[in-house]
Formats: C-alpha cells, sequence, structure tokens
C-alpha cells in the first residue's frame, strides 16, 4: 500500500469564520519541495472546494480565498447536493 505524501502546512491554514459559517482554509505542498501550494476549504459538514491551478506562494492561494469569500461570500463552501467542487 502506498505511503501517503507528507505535506508542508502554510501558516495562513485553519478555521475561518464569517457571517456565522466556518470553515478550514488548507494551503499546502508537499513537504520539501518548492512546488505549487494547493488550496482547499472544508465545511463544517465536510464539503471539500478545490482549486484546480496551485499557486506559486501560500500568500496567493490566502488572497484567492479571501476574494472568493469576499465575492461569492462563505456559504458559497457550503455543499449542496455535491459534496466536493473544484474552481
Amino acid at each position: 500500500m502506498a505511503q501517503e505524501p507528507k505535506l508542508e502546512h502554510s501558516d495562513f491554514s485553519g478555521e475561518f469564520e464569517d457571517d456565522g459559517v466556518t470553515v478550514l482554509v488548507d494551503i499546502h505542498r508537499p513537504a520539501g519541495s518548492q512546488g505549487g501550494w494547493t488550496l482547499e476549504v472544508i465545511s463544517q459538514n465536510e464539503d471539500v472546494t478545490t482549486w484546480e491551478d496551485t499557486f506559486a506562494t501560500d500568500q496567493e492561494a490566502w488572497e484567492e480565498f479571501l476574494a472568493t469569500a469576499e465575492q461569492e461570500g462563505i456559504r458559497s463552501f457550503l455543499g449542496d447536493e455535491n459534496s466536493s467542487s473544484i474552481h
């Protein structure tokens, strides 16, 4: 059985609360790599939103999350019929 790769998590990762909704923002990349950062947002109901593209820096990923939350609202990360979405 293959082992899961170890991940390096950004300092920007953590819980984010707005309008009574709390989500977990997870910004990560493979440990020891200089590769792009992956952005995922996980709701309280474990709905996962994953960005298709990676980001050059963890700050760029964080700013993309903030912009999406501002434009679409924090509730856009709450799933409906489908528990996984891609941006």
